[in-house]
C-alpha cells in the first residue's frame, strides 16, 4: 500500500514538474517564425501573455509600453524612409548619397539605443522606492523586446539588397 501511494505521489510531482516545464517552454519565445507571428497578429496580447502581470503591475507597465511603441514606430518610419530611398533610385548611387543614406540609418539605431536604454532605466529602476514590476519580469520583457528587434532586423536584411 506504502509502494503504490508512493508511486502515485511520485507521478503526481511529475506530471505538475511537465506540466510546468511545459508552459515554461510556451514562455520562453525561441521559435522565431512563430515570435514574428504572434507579434504581428497581436504585439500587445502576446506581451500580456508572455508577462503574466498583475493588475497592480499592468497599471504602472501599459502606459511605459504604450509610450515606448509610440516612440519606437517613429525611429521604425525613419528607417523605413531610408531604405524607401533606395528602392526608387533610378541613378547610380554617388558617395554622397551613401553617407547620407547610412549617417540615416545610424541615427535611427542611436535613436533605439537611447529609447530602449530609457525603457530599461523605466523597468528596472525604482521610482519613488517603488518598480513597475519584479526585475526578473522586466528582465523577461526587454529580452523579448530584443528578439522581436531582431527579427524586425533580420527581415531588414533578407528585403534590402547591399548597396551596389
Amino acid at each position: 500500500m506504502k509502494r503504490i501511494l508512493a508511486i502515485a505521489f511520485f507521478s503526481a510531482a511529475m506530471i505538475a514538474a511537465l506540466s510546468a516545464l511545459a508552459e515554461d517552454k510556451i514562455a520562453d519565445v525561441t521559435d522565431m517564425d512563430a515570435l514574428r507571428k504572434a507579434v504581428r497578429t497581436d504585439k500587445k496580447a502576446f506581451v500580456a501573455a508572455t508577462l503574466k502581470l498583475t493588475d497592480a503591475e499592468a497599471k504602472k507597465f501599459w502606459p511605459i509600453y504604450d509610450a515606448y511603441e509610440r516612440d519606437i514606430d517613429g525611429v521604425n518610419r525613419r528607417r523605413v524612409l531610408a531604405y524607401e530611398s533606395l528602392i526608387g533610385r533610378e541613378k547610380a548611387m554617388t558617395n554622397l548619397f551613401a553617407r547620407n543614406f547610412e549617417n540615416e540609418l545610424i541615427a535611427a539605431d542611436e535613436a533605439e539605443m537611447k529609447l530602449r536604454r530609457t525603457l530599461h532605466n523605466r523597468l528596472i529602476r525604482p521610482l519613488a522606492g517603488r518598480t513597475v514590476m519584479p526585475a526578473t519580469k522586466a528582465a523577461r520583457y526587454l529580452q523579448l523586446e530584443s528578439k522581436i528587434r531582431a527579427y524586425q532586423a533580420y527581415d531588414i536584411a533578407v528585403t534590402f539588397p547591399l548597396v551596389k
